[in-house]
Order: C-alpha cells, then structure tokens, then sequence
C-alpha cells in the first residue's frame, strides 16, 4: 500500500525497486510526449478502450519543456503564473497528478471546476487541466472573451467518447419510430434524454435540443425527478453505471432499465422491452470505475474489519452494493474531511485523488481498493512541461490549445447546462 501523493513518484519507485506494488502498464513511466506519439489513450486504466479515429493529437512541444528537470519546470511555471497574475486562471480535476494540482487555483470534480470558471469573468485565459469534454464545458459557461485551454489536447475521456452525436442521433430516430414524439394524457413526452458531465459538447447540445439535461454525479437523482415528471422515460448516456445505480436508488427495477448497444438494431433490444422501459442505459462506462470489484471489498473488510468502504457511483452496481456508501468525488472528499474519529478508509475512485486524500490525513488511514497502480489514462496527460509552455506562450500573447464550442453547438448546450445548474443536489 502507497501513501505518496506523487503518482509519478510511485510508479518510478515501483519500477527501481521492483516492489510488490503493481502497476497496470509500465509505459506510465513514460515521459506523456513520448506517448503523445503513439496511437490510442496512453498508458493506464483507458488504454485498452478503442478510440476514434478523429481524437485530437498533441503535436510535440519544444524541447527546453520535454528537457527540463521538474524542478526547472516548477518553477518555470511560478514565475510565468506570478506575471500573468490575474490574466489567468489555473483549474485542476481532483485526478490530476500532485505535481500539476499544485499549481491550481482551484481543485475539484469537472462540475465544481467549471463553476469556478464562470465566477472569473476577470481572467484573459482558463488553463483547465482535465480533460477535454471539461475544457470544452468551461467554455460554454466562461465569457466570448476568454480563452479556455487544454494543457495537452491528447486528454481525452474514452467514456465520454463512447457516445458520439451521430450514435444518439440514430437512436433518437430508432426511439422516435418506435415510441412517437407526442405526449401522453399527463403531458409527458415519450422520452428525455439526459447525459453525464462527461459527454462532449455535441451530446449536451443534442439534450439541449430535445428538452433534455445534464447531470452531475451529484445530482444524478434530482436531475431523474426532474426528467420525469415531463417525460414516461429517459435516455441516459454515456454511463451506464451511474444511471444504473441511480435509478436503483430511486426503486426502479433492473428489468426497467435495459441497456442500448448502439451496434445493434434497437440497441440489441425487443419492441415490447424499449416499450416498457423506464431508463435505457447507454453502453458506455468508466475505464477507472470499472476496475472496483466486491472481491476487493471483501479482502479490504478481512484486512480492516472497521474499514468504511465508499465507491464512486460510477462503479459496476455489484460494487455499489457491496459497499457502505457511494457518492461523488465532492462527497468521498467531504466523508474523509468531515470524520471526527481516526478511521480506515477504503475508497473506490482514481487513485491519485486517494493518494492525495491519504497524504493530506494522516489521522486516517486511506487506501485505493484496487491494489494496482492504474491511473486515469488521459488525466495523465496532462503534465507540468505541457502547463509551463502554454503559460509561458500566454506570456508572449499566444494562445496554444484552445478549445471553442462552435454557436450552434454551443447555444443548446448551455440551454441543458442551465436545467443542470438548476437541479440542485440534495445536501
């Protein structure tokens, strides 16, 4: 069991000293624009998930940033943010490594994030490291004037590449064929489609469109209510586990909530089963999540009989319901934080927030349930050559990287944005 904050510490130690931690590729000792070359997510818990073909390619960046120690870049990047000022703004996804959270001015869930961006109209430029469906979400909230940017357009989300515009809109048809479009005697319409945060400006724009919404794993259940009371069921993408355990939460049966392989005619589903539906789940997942399993709540409970067990909702339902409780980043932070008593924790979710949360509590004891070191694939992009570069670049009036939601895109998407911003979670 590691409790370094350092991820990228970690995995060279587990690799100099041959340790019995394990990590689930060995290229994550790579430098990222060594990765950056090659085809696919890169090294880690995405890296066997097909990726489009039209995923953005991080061409290389100069070499006083790919050879710089990490204490040049350190301060390379303290030097450039002390000028800039308030010109820009750094944001960091609770996933990041330590060595790029470090310098963010604000640390959370891709939802907290792209508040903070909206409440600095101020800021010429938001550096948002995260991942791309994030960037392009700080966007639609930030105003026409700024500049949001992705320290490495190589960080992806293979979850939320698993549902792309055209795949829903060719099951919106299916759907419409099947079920019409006219409501019923209560006023509901026959389907509302509702994504996750992590889909692409595309998907939020086609909620938009079609009396939809956003939802954040936060306010997953409240955003289901509000879906429907205006419609009979609901469309839920790209993941289906967070849909799934959700609308257990709520009592809605697992034979009401068939999954839709979009491969497939119908999603690989029967008439009369799409028809009695209640939630159709997208087959779409998280590469991270996934890998949490009751076989390792149960080693956790033999090790640690007083552990509490919490997973990300993300996790496969079999998980969810082996452990003690399950909630959002923003909730698993705020249990650790909020504990009065010394408590082993065992926790569900991206192990460099794990890592993080163990360093910063040392009153607990905090460890990942998956015992092999798998980092977010994409995450792990993002790192500190990338961030000195385009803060430097800002400081010679370039803008490097920038991602922009074009207006027709953009207008509905911040229509489903502004329902999800309304929803607002159950404290």
């Amino acid at each position: 069991m590691t409790t370094t904050a350092s991820i990228e510490l970690t995995l060279k130690d587990i690799s100099a000293t041959g340790s019995d931690d394990e990590m689930c590729s060995t290229d994550l000792i790579d430098a990222p624009w060594d990765v950056d070359i090659r085809p696919g997510y890169g090294p880690g818990a995405s890296m066997d998930d097909p990726i489009p073909q039209a995923a953005p390619r991080q061409g290389e960046i100069p070499a006083e940033y790919r050879d710089s120690s990490a204490e040049e870049l350190n301060e390379r990047i303290i030097r450039a943010k002390a000028e800039l000022g308030d010109r820009v703004v750094i944001l960091g996804h609770h996933y990041q490594r330590v060595e790029v959270v470090e310098h963010a001015d604000y640390i959370g869930d891709s939802f907290m994030l792209a508040k903070a961006a909206q409440n600095h109209p101020e800021a010429e430029a938001i550096v948002f490291c995260g991942v791309h469906f994030m960037a392009e979400t700080a966007d639609l909230l930030s105003t026409p004037d700024q500049s949001v940017i992705l320290p490495n357009l190589a960080a992806g989300c293979s979850m939320a590449d698993m549902a792309d515009i055209d795949q829903v809109e060719d099951c919106w048809e299916q759907l419409t064929d099947l079920l019409g479009s006219e409501p019923d005697a209560e006023g509901k319409v026959p389907v509302i489609p509702v994504t996750y945060m992590n889909s692409s400006a595309a998907i939020k724009g086609f909620c938009g469109r079609n009396g939809g919404i956003v939802c954040t794993s936060s306010n997953a259940e409240v955003v289901l209510e509000w879906a429907f009371e205006r419609g009979q069921r609901v469309l839920f993408f790209p993941d289906q586990h967070l849909g799934r355990n959700t609308a257990l939460n709520m009592g809605i049966d697992l034979e009401a909530m068939p999954l839709w392989n979009p491969a497939r005619p119908l999603g690989n589903n029967s008439p009369d089963t799409v028809e009695d539906s209640k939630v159709i789940l997208w087959q779409g997942f998280c590469s991270v999540h996934k890998r949490f399993t009751p076989a390792q709540i149960d080693k956790a409970r033999i090790d640690h009989p007083d552990v509490r067990v919490i997973v990300h909702p993300e996790c496969p339902q079999e998980t969810v319901a082996a452990a003690d409780e399950s909630g959002s980043t923003a909730y698993i932070t705020k249990a650790i934080a909020e504990a009065t008593e010394p408590t082993t924790f065992a926790i569900g979710t991206e192990i460099n927030l794990v890592q993080r949360l163990a360093a910063e509590h040392p009153e607990h004891t905090i460890f990942c349930l998956d015992p092999v070191v798998c980092p977010c694939s994409t995450m792990y992009r993002i790192h500190p050559g990338y961030i000195a570069w385009v803060l430097e670049s800002l400081l010679e009036s370039t803008v490097i990287n920038q991602i922009t939601v074009d207006a027709e895109v953009a207008d509905p998407a911040r229509v489903s944005l502004e329902r999800m911003l309304a929803a607002k979670p159950r404290v």
